[in-house]
């Protein structure tokens, strides 16, 4: 039986000043906030760690290891890792490529979603030198730091992830031309690893994940694609959206997936374009026509 890990994931926000306050909409950098200091540490730090193994534990619980800094790599893998290696093998979790691509060390860390790879360990310090690592929050847990995805991908799929040219694309030699304008409303989507950090962060998504909401990693995928100019399915792709009310309206702009995403995307954004573009579709109260529905003006 899968259990489910919950965090309360911090929203803690920064206000930036604008030079127009008065225009309505997305503002750049109206949502963000500093990383945490890092502290100047170099002892033995201890790192509190969600444990669950299923097949022998009859509930989670956590795990302290103490791991000396001065003997390991400056992030939150490293010593992940050197735990692993050196004090517990049973310990289990997700890395691939260590360099921020792959997405596959996604976890909670210090109460903020992110990835192991990148987060340094001492911006993960509280005030008892301690890092705490918890899996991504409110998805099933297979085994300690491992969440199942199974769900995740599913949404994934259904959005039809990929290129739908046309016939007569398909058909002809030629490459499809895009212009540099065209190419440039893919900045700041196509980046996107799937990681889950900003769904799981997502309130919305944590009640309704598995229902009906797509949350925001993969409605800022399915922007991706209506937005692409090579691409002749925009109408087939916002019926798939529409199928269900709560697909993308249980969305409340609450921004959690734009603050804490690893690459620096905005899902937030990406979603209320989806919103304009469904309204400019259907012609929403006979006023939605014009509506613009471009990612970078």
């Amino acid at each position: 039986m899968l259990t489910s890990v919950a965090l309360r994931t911090s929203t803690r926000r920064t206000t930036v000043c604008v030079n127009k306050p008065q225009q309505r909409g997305f503002i750049e950098g109206f949502w963000s906030s500093d990383k945490a200091p890092a502290k100047d540490f170099s002892g033995v730090a201890n790192f509190k760690i969600y444990r669950y193994n299923r097949e022998k534990d009859a509930k989670p619980y956590t795990q302290v290891y103490p791991v000396d800094l001065k003997n390991c790599g400056p992030m939150v893998l490293d010593a992940l890792i050197k735990i692993k290696s050196d004090i517990d093998p049973t310990l289990t979790f997700r890395r691939s490529c260590r360099e921020g691509i792959c997405g596959s060390c996604s976890m909670n860390i210090s109460g903020t979603n992110g990835l192991a790879c990148l987060r340094p360990i001492k911006e993960s310090l509280d005030e008892t030198n301690t890092v705490n690592i918890y899996p991504l929050p409110h998805m099933p847990v297979i085994r300690d730091l491992v969440p199942d995805l199974n769900n995740f991908y599913d949404q994934h799929k259904s959005i039809r992830p990929w290129l739908e040219p046309g016939a007569e694309a398909e058909a002809s030699p030629k490459e499809t031309y895009q212009s540099p304008a065209d190419r440039k409303q893919l900045d700041g989507l196509y980046e996107c690893i799937l990681c889950a950090c900003c769904s799981t962060s997502c309130p919305s998504y944590w009640w309704a994940g598995d229902k009906d909401y797509l949350g925001p990693a993969i409605l800022l995928q399915a922007y991706r694609w209506l937005i692409d100019s090579r691409d002749k399915s925009q109408s087939e792709r916002l019926k798939v959206l529409t199928q269900k009310e709560g697909q993308v309206y249980k969305c409340h702009t609450i921004l959690n997936c734009t603050r804490v995403c690893p690459k620096g995307l905005n899902p937030g954004k990406a979603i209320q374009r989806v919103k304009a573009a469904i309204a400019k579709d259907v012609n929403m109260f006979g006023i939605s026509k014009n509506l613009d529905t471009s990612f970078h003006k």
